[in-house]
């Protein structure tokens, strides 16, 4: 769902703004950053996501009547900074990777660049938005990459909305998952937003409802003889489920129709699926999909493939909609000033990952002579050269020259141009043949969900002589 208050923000916002607008530095032009320091699950990529739905909130955000009545009545805030608010709304410059794109720790995702006032207020709504998606739509992928590891091959669906944290996280997380690779959603409202294909069988309930279960199955693929998935395990898989969802192929094929799937959601998925298989294609059904659900992951994926199971459909819920597994929960995304009024600014700490990294950058993508990423480089504009020195941004000591042979790409582009798109609204199609494209070109080892390979961000040498620089002036003015 759409955030679209100015109010949906931390009250630090509103205030620094009074502040701002009080010392006269709000309409001073500001550059700020997005950024993670860390991939999520301890993985080697993400996936960006949530980029329209952000870009939707900045076209619409202004100051309504109601919104300032309230402010009024907190008593924080003074006549003529509430009566200047009244002719707010969003006027800056927004550089992105487009969504669907692969992107990594300590690169500018996204910068704003717009008077002070503006890029400030719009910081917690942004992270809000782009922290989850992306979480989300990374979980997907990794779920998708395993599964797809399969020698039969395999599908991922997103089936968490009861799971997820409110009914705007399962919607955001449906549409993420979407973007990261699933193929389909099981959520109606997801479905009727963003046009995400439907997917679903029926629950426990339906089969305990009828006498018995062959009747329920029966019941069920009346109502619907060209899309019945039947759930297996309400009984017992192997010795009612199956024997009765294979009857009930058998008429609907008499009848002029098709199984569609059979479902398992307990039990050992990898045995269960082999039997059903097996029994499935003896009795002349090679076509009936094996949907699995029950608490996955991509690691539970993983499993289950290497030990021969053959699940065409995998059915991720918890997992999914609330990014969880090691290393999720969370993603760590930062929006730091890097440059005010032309003068370029950094946050400076004793732990060097933590510091900020100053001016307004450009993040350039090599690619290798057969396509494949190598490495991602940020410089304050030329685009880099073979034989340049490029440092790692939280260690300056680690450097190298660059290669020969590689072939430079502007990662980013301007998706908003005074507060409005520089061209039509992608759809989620677009962002999801984006990330599809963009994980084929990962090395890898960058792509294995353990132990990955870290894909190198590297500073040109511009960036990392600006940021030496302002760190060395910031320590002599401390004494330091």
């Amino acid at each position: 769902m759409t955030v679209s208050s100015p109010l949906f923000t931390d009250l630090y916002q509103l205030t620094m703004m009074q502040g701002y607008h009080a010392h006269g530095l709000h309409r001073e032009e500001a550059v700020f950053d997005l950024y993670f320091r860390k991939p999520p699950f301890r993985g080697g990529f993400a996936v960006w996501a949530g980029l329209e739905p952000a870009l939707d909130l900045l076209e619409g955000l202004h100051f309504s009547e109601d919104d300032l009545a309230y402010l009024d009545s907190l008593g924080l805030f003074r006549p003529d900074f509430l009566d200047a608010l009244r002719g707010w709304r969003f006027r800056g410059r927004v550089t992105a990777f487009r969504e669907g794109s692969v992107v990594f720790p300590h690169e500018p995702l996204l910068t704003v660049k717009a008077p002070l006032w503006e890029a400030q207020l719009v910081e917690t709504a942004l992270l809000n938005v782009l922290n989850f998606q992306t979480l989300v739509a990374t979980k997907a992928a990794r779920c998708v990459l395993a599964a797809e590891a399969s020698p039969y091959g395999g599908q991922i669906v997103e089936f968490g909305a009861r799971r997820a944290q409110g009914p705007d996280g399962a919607v955001s997380a449906a549409r993420a998952a979407f973007v990261g690779g699933a193929v389909g959603t099981s959520n109606v409202e997801s479905g009727r937003l963003f046009g995400l294909p439907l997917t679903g069988t029926h629950a426990h309930a339906w089969v305990e409802s009828f006498p018995d279960e062959l009747t329920a199955f029966r019941a069920y693929a009346a109502l619907y003889p060209d899309a019945t998935t039947l759930l297996l395990d309400t009984v017992d898989t192997l010795r009612s489920g199956l024997p009765n969802a294979l009857k009930v192929a058998r008429e609907l094929r008499a009848a002029g129709h098709e199984l569609r799937g059979v479902r398992l959601d307990s039990g050992d998925l990898a045995y269960l699926s082999c039997r059903i298989r097996a029994a499935l294609d003896e009795a002349g059904f090679p076509e009936v999909k094996i949907v699995a659900s029950n608490d996955l992951s991509e690691s539970v994926i993983a499993s289950v493939i290497a030990e021969g199971g053959r699940v065409d459909v995998y059915g991720v819920g918890t997992q999914l909609a609330t990014a969880g597994g090691e290393g999720g929960g969370a993603l760590g995304g930062v929006f730091k000033l890097a440059q005010l009024g032309g003068v370029p600014k950094m946050k400076l700490t004793g732990d060097p990952a933590k510091s900020s990294l100053p001016g307004e950058k450009r993040v350039w993508r090599a690619a290798d002579g057969d396509g494949t990423f190598a490495l991602d480089v940020l410089t304050l504009g030329e685009k880099p050269r073979a034989g340049q020195q490029v440092s790692d941004p939280t260690n300056p000591l680690r450097s190298s020259r660059l290669p020969e042979g590689l072939t430079w790409a502007d990662a980013r582009e301007v998706v908003l141009e005074d507060g409005r798109r520089t061209g039509p609204a992608e759809t989620l199609g677009e962002a999801q043949a984006r990330a599809r494209a963009d994980l084929a070109r990962l090395p890898a080892g960058t792509r294995r969900p353990l132990n990955p390979h870290l894909y190198r961000v590297s500073l040109g040498e511009d960036v990392a002589a600006l940021r030496d620089r302002i760190a060395g002036e910031l320590r002599a003015h401390l004494g330091a």
